[in-house]
């Protein structure tokens, strides 16, 4: 085929356009893979039916309202399934995990003998007669004293995982973590108490504190 002048200038001009596609192809990066959906979680501890529970009672002891999710959403199950495989191992034994799980079961055979049904597929009110038993140790019958220790035990669970989960965090609102512009220190009302407490004492759930001596 005969070149022309006019073919040889279009050649020319487009050698250019070429080289600089090509070198853009070999230099390109491929495109990064798409995120993966998180891989679900793995019980460590509960089986599908204790699992089941303590996603109920959770939920029962924190559950949602117009300020945030409840305890499942945020993720406490998990957190309480995982700190007891954790104490298993660090403590070297199940006992922690066997208290828990003892209760869970205790819990269906209290529904079972009331209600003719598990606990997790009572209805609310039959659910809440048998917490209501054990919510409070010091007014739990010697029966029942021994599940409300594990009562109590599952509800500071409960709050731990969930006051230590963002959606628990928000929930406080915590608010640490912030620039002040301005310190102005103690508000009176609260110094105040502080004060008081300091001079009398006081007491708690955990027992009396004594007042402060110089």
């Amino acid at each position: 085929m005969d070149v022309t002048r006019r073919n040889l200038f279009q050649i020319l001009g487009a050698a250019p356009a070429v080289a600089a596609a090509q070198s853009q192809a070999e230099h390109a990066h491929p495109a990064p893979p798409a995120a993966s959906a998180p891989a679900a979680y793995k019980r460590k501890i509960f089986d599908e039916h204790e699992w089941r529970t303590v996603h109920v009672l959770c939920d029962l002891i924190i559950p949602a309202d117009e300020h945030s999710g409840s305890a499942t959403s945020a993720g406490v199950p998990e957190f309480i399934d995982d700190w007891l495989d954790f104490r298993k191992h660090e403590d070297g034994d199940g006992n922690l995990a066997a208290g828990i799980q003892g209760g869970l079961a205790w819990l269906d055979q209290e529904s079972t003998r009331l209600f003719q049904k598990d606990f997790a597929v009572a209805a609310p009110a039959q659910q809440t007669q048998i917490l209501d038993r054990i919510a409070w140790p010091a007014r739990a019958s010697a029966a029942d004293r021994r599940w409300a220790s594990f009562f109590t035990r599952f509800r500071d669970l409960t709050v731990s995982g969930f006051f230590s989960s963002k959606t628990g965090v928000a929930d406080l609102p915590y608010l640490g973590n912030k620039a002040l512009s301005e310190w102005k220190g103690c508000d009176p009302k609260v110094w105040a108490v502080i004060e008081e407490r300091m001079k009398n004492g006081y007491k708690s759930l955990a027992g009396e504190v004594k007042p402060w001596t110089d």
